[in-house]
């Protein structure tokens, strides 16, 4: 007769085959054979040649994808100066392929536009100091803040908003498409004027420069005709964007000449049939 823990040990055996029949292809009721997989016989060499060449061409058509998406998303993106840009089909106009003739003829097209500049600083720099001179009247608190305010006015307007964004850069993107072999003489004569827009450029561009430069010059001669100390508080905010302006337009075009990639997103402004 079976003791009590020997009747314990056959119940957990019993539970222990259940368990694994349920893990299995029985069932309680008949405990039918489980199916056996057919046995898996090494592989004849023509069955051998068809697998490697499916896995050659697998990797051949991955190579193949690979490439082509690398050489679309070459193509559809572009770091330039360090800002990211779509040059699908523009990577013609932003590759200068600088010349000697092209570099010379692009210096002296920015270069005398930043002479201009430095021209009209030097002029007015005296007059922009002299409340801060010996002898002069000293400025009250309320016309030293409008000295401070108009200087960080013309930092921001014309300095940064007037000439970084939008001047400089057209400079530097109109002197590199003179050419000494296909740009006209006058063109590489006034190569300063030709850079600015004020000739050989769309309709709006000219206007837009001429508008400009005579706004300009309307602006001094008003100027000039304020008295002390508001002339000279007016004559420090140009001295602030002029400076502002020329250094932007020197070190843009010192960029594009280490580069050799014409600045982003900026049209020269060209007429239609020079396009």
């Amino acid at each position: 007769m079976l003791t009590r823990p020997s009747t314990l040990a056959l119940i957990g055996i019993a539970l222990l085959n259940n368990l694994a029949s349920g893990f299995s292809c029985t069932t309680a009721a008949a405990a039918a054979p489980c199916p056996r997989l057919p046995l898996l016989r090494p592989p004849s060499a023509s069955s051998k040649t068809a697998v490697s060449s499916f896995r050659q061409e697998n990797m051949q058509r991955r190579n193949d994808q690979s490439h082509l998406g690398n050489s679309s998303l070459g193509k559809s993106l572009a770091i330039r100066g360090g800002a990211l840009r779509s040059s699908a089909g523009s990577d013609d106009t932003l590759d200068l392929n600088l010349t000697t003739g092209k570099v010379l003829a692009s210096a002296w097209g920015t270069c005398g536009v930043a002479y201009i500049l430095i021209k009209a600083i030097k002029r007015v720099v005296p007059i922009a100091m002299e409340p801060f001179g010996k002898g002069a009247v000293a400025l009250t608190k309320v016309e030293l803040g409008a000295y401070i305010l108009t200087c960080l006015w013309f930092a921001y307007v014309e300095g940064y908003k007037g000439f970084q964004l939008k001047f400089s850069p057209l400079v530097v993107a109109r002197s590199f498409t003179l050419n000494p072999s296909s740009s006209s003489p006058i063109h590489l004569i006034l190569a300063p004027l030709y850079s600015m827009g004020l000739f050989h450029a769309t309709k709006k561009r000219m206007i837009v420069s001429w508008s400009v430069s005579l706004g300009v010059a309307a602006i001094v001669a008003a100027v000039k005709r304020l008295p002390y100390p508001w002339r000279n508080i007016v004559d420090a905010g140009v001295v602030v964007g002029l400076s502002w302006g020329t250094i932007s337009m020197l070190g843009g075009y010192v960029i594009s000449l280490v580069t050799g990639i014409a600045p982003i997103d900026v049209d020269p402004a060209l007429p239609q049939n020079n396009k």
